[in-house]
């Protein structure tokens, strides 16, 4: 893109998400102070009365409740993470803390990941209250840090020292889902009900130190690279979750395909770059992240290390586990360090019959396909407490974009249009569920 047409924000939603992105929360770097206080005080401008809980020092969650017009059923949560990664200015068209306006998108690190999330969040309960209505339900609503790195001073933390506060919720929307993805006929709107397990294996090779010219049979680097390799190589079986098949069954019928549950991968190309998440849930994933080892360039070192990172197909855990061990041998030693179990939840009737009414008052063609998350999101926290955990953030997608690459990567921007439409969408959705 050569030049911009630079716009000003005209709707609020556009203008919320503009100004959280200026509000630089890099995990790890800046706190998210400014831009809890921000959300804060919208919400206090709606009528509620929110809490600022914080972590550590600057690491600000914000849990507020919004009253139903049945305060009899189980509140809904809604929550969202207020940190974005890091971003290099110098690969960006546009400085990625702007959050500039232009040419019909909203540009900057967390546009997708996941400040439009909050912006429709704070238009569509501002909205509610300046007219007067109510979801339908109870909504407690809470914008969290520190998703990036864990949730160790966001969800995580707010599960041990503050549960009481979603005791009464029994499901939850977030990220990552509700965005679509054109079909010859229509549009497929994709909702995560499931997400890959998380942990990291942790390998020590241990062998015999010496001088780099000799010969030595025990040595600890060598051991350590053949694991690694005959990990990184293994062939996992396929394991096709309940969720899963749902998703290859539709996915075959909305492009006319055969056979989908026996040559999934090409089945999923159909959809471009969105196939990459669900291609990645097909099995379990074992990725080597970190290396280290030695110093010295002629000094075998007594020990080598190395970092795996593991992401099982819910309700496969203990299979995934087995099967590493065996690839590792005597000479290495292992240690798994939990990141956050899978989970897999049935969609039902109600839940399912809201959401594809909200999604077809504003699409016509929209079609409601479950999918399963490859990474792992704040579900995992809130899952815990024995909250049904969902991924929805509607976005009806522009067509020609790789809307997959926006998280983390380069440029990240969401469509003007598509905030509209998520906010409209979301708020039919807590009106009515």
């Amino acid at each position: 893109m050569t030049t911009r047409q630079k716009t000003l924000p005209t709707s609020h939603v556009v203008r919320y998400c503009s100004e959280l992105i200026r509000l630089d929360t890099t995990v790890g770097r800046r706190p998210e102070r400014a831009a809890a206080e921000y959300v804060a005080e919208r919400l206090a401008a709606a009528g509620m009365e929110p809490l600022m809980l914080e972590g550590a020092p600057g690491r600000t969650n914000v849990v507020a409740r919004m009253a139903g017009r049945e305060p009899q059923l189980p509140p809904l949560l809604v929550h969202a993470h207020l940190d974005v990664v890091p971003a290099d200015p110098a690969g960006w068209t546009v400085h990625p803390f702007s959050g500039e306006v232009a040419d019909g998108y909203v540009w900057g690190r967390g546009a997708v990941d996941m400040k439009d999330m909050v912006a429709m969040i704070l238009d569509v309960v501002t909205t509610m209250h300046a007219a007067g209505r109510a979801p339908r339900r109870d909504v407690v609503l809470a914008f969290v840090a520190d998703e990036e790195d864990g949730g160790t001073h966001g969800a995580g933390w707010l599960i041990e020292h503050h549960r009481d506060l979603f005791a009464d919720c029994d499901v939850a929307i977030g990220e990552v889902g509700g965005f679509s993805v054109a079909t010859p006929t229509g549009s497929l709107y994709l909702l995560e009900t499931a997400q890959k397990g998380a942990f990291t294996l942790e390998l020590t090779a241990n062998g015999l130190a010496g001088h780099g010219s000799m010969l030595n049979e025990r040595n600890a680097v060598k051991a350590l690279a053949r694991t690694v390799s005959a990990i990184a190589e293994h062939p996992f079986p396929l394991r096709l979750t309940p969720t899963t098949q749902e998703f290859l069954d539709q996915l075959g019928e909305a492009f006319g395909l055969s056979g989908t549950a026996d040559d999934p991968e090409r089945a999923l190309d159909a959809i471009g770059e969105v196939g990459r998440i669900v291609g990645a849930t097909l099995r379990h994933t074992a990725t080597p992240v970190a290396l280290c080892a030695g110093g010295a360039p002629n000094v075998v070192p007594s020990q080598a290390h190395a970092r795996i990172d593991c992401r099982s197909v819910p309700g496969h855990e203990e299979e995934f586990l087995d099967e590493l061990r065996r690839l590792i041998p005597p000479e290495v030693t292992s240690s798994v360090v939990p990141r956050g179990g899978g989970h897999e939840n049935g969609l039902d009737d109600g839940l399912a019959a809201t959401i594809s009414a909200a999604l077809l008052a504003e699409d016509p063609t929209a079609r409601l396909v479950p999918f399963c998350m490859s990474s792992a999101t704040d579900a995992r926290h809130f899952s815990r407490l024995g909250i049904r955990c969902f991924g929805f953030v509607p976005l009806r997608l522009p067509p020609g974009g790789d809307f997959v690459s926006m998280f983390h990567g380069t440029d990240e921007r969401v469509a003007v249009d598509s905030l509209a439409f998520g906010t409209r969408v979301l708020s039919r959705f807590l009106a009515t569920y």
